[in-house]
């Protein structure tokens, strides 16, 4: 099969650093917030025509719509069938907003009072519908629910469809809102969080991931129609993949096997060898385990320092479902402008992690050339994607 050039013409994100692509790159440049990574400003109104509307919509779904609607702008008028124009957004857990509250007011008010709008407002696959059904994309309209690898997944299946030839056009990303006394009692009793609310990606003193919340959009179209139409191409996916690492529920495997064979299938689907990588953008989520089973990959199949490493979660939290597309959206302005944003909150090296050539203090400008964007989610599950620079 002939694989089809898929390049990236358009980019939207909520983010707790910045609403808008500028805005969120400038913030992965800036200072570090404290404690959680909520997205505090977002207001949803300006993408809803009625404010019934949007209390009918959990924030996971606003934050995609949001997200989506800015990546459509920027990619501009697209050309293609809506019957070959689809939608892959990943989550790790979908509306959970909603269903705690709808949960609180069975229990106190009784269940006639659940709103009818529970399921479709919980569901993970919500923010894909409603997307698909804003912008009348009618072809797949699928989602992902495989915890902290979701949005990266969802973007390696969209990038697959365009490939292949099925579609022209693909909205793809992630989206997360998961700030709910129940979600983070969860997580903080199996002592996954920063015990002191700071993420420190690769820190000898890590000590847990601090949450975040928010969306990563990319619109990925045919390269041929997209430079037919004169579109503005911000970077090229070459490749992903997935595996399992089959170990543990939460725990990664401790040499990173899964995670290695992720990246050495991403660069075999995009026709490119370890040599060629100039960056990764690395879950580094901030986890004691994690982390290291991430640097021992990298430096497996890149060998030591390797390439340029960042880890955006310093600056973002872990923002679980949504991390690989914020991840995915950092890595093409990358690519764009030539910059690779610092790994924020690093201080310390870890004398028993292999050498890896962070990234730390400020932005380090390189020559964009092949990169890859990591993530890893409970279960075992890892996904990997390949971009390159927006080359003829």
């Amino acid at each position: 099969m002939t694989r089809r050039r898929v390049a990236v013409t358009g980019l939207g994100v909520v983010a707790p650093c910045g609403i808008g692509v500028e805005a969120f790159w400038d913030g992965l440049n800036g200072p570090a917030p404290e404690g959680e990574r909520r997205v505090h400003d977002f207001d949803p109104s300006p993408w809803f025509d009625n404010p019934k509307d949007v209390r009918r919509t959990d924030r996971c779904t606003q934050f995609a719509i949001a997200a989506a609607d800015m990546a459509l702008e920027q990619a501009g008028e697209l050309v293609a069938d809506p019957s070959r124009s689809g939608v892959w957004i990943g989550t790790g857990i979908g509306g959970i907003q909603t269903l705690e509250d709808q949960i609180q007011i069975r229990l106190d008010r009784g269940e006639r009072r659940v709103s009818p709008f529970l399921v479709p407002m919980m569901m993970a696959n919500a923010p894909t519908a409603a997307v698909s059904m804003r912008h009348g994309l009618q072809g797949p309209a699928e989602n992902t629910c495989t915890a902290c690898a979701a949005g990266t997944h969802a973007v390696a299946n969209a990038a697959r469809l365009v490939a292949s030839g099925r579609c022209d056009v693909m909205v793809a990303g992630g989206s997360e809102a998961a700030f709910v006394p129940t979600a983070l009692a969860g997580f903080s009793n199996m002592t996954a969080f920063s015990s002191v609310g700071v993420s420190r990606p690769f820190d000898a003193e890590r000590d847990g991931f601090v949450m975040g919340e928010g969306a990563g959009i990319l619109v990925l179209e045919d390269w041929d129609t997209a430079t037919a139409r004169g579109a503005t191409i911000i970077a090229e996916v070459l490749g992903g993949a997935s595996t399992a690492d089959a170990h543990h529920i939460t725990a990664p495997s401790p040499e990173g096997v899964g995670a290695i064979s992720c990246m050495e299938l991403a660069m075999e689907e995009a026709g490119v060898t370890a040599n060629q990588v100039g960056h990764v953008n690395a879950h580094g989520t901030s986890t004691p385990l994690n982390d290291m089973a991430e640097a021992r990959a990298m430096a497996k199949v890149f060998g030591t320092p390797g390439p340029l490493v960042t880890s955006t979660k310093g600056i973002t939290g872990h923002a679980l479902g949504a991390a690989g597309a914020l991840e995915a959206v950092a890595l093409a302005l990358s690519l764009q402008k030539g910059l690779i944003p610092p790994t924020s909150g690093y201080a310390t090296p870890d004398p028993e992690m292999p050498p890896i050539n962070l990234v730390t203090g400020e932005a380090a400008s390189w020559e964009p050339t092949v990169a890859l964007s990591n993530s890893f989610g409970f279960g075992g599950h890892n996904g990997t994607i390949v971009m390159g620079p927006a080359r003829t």
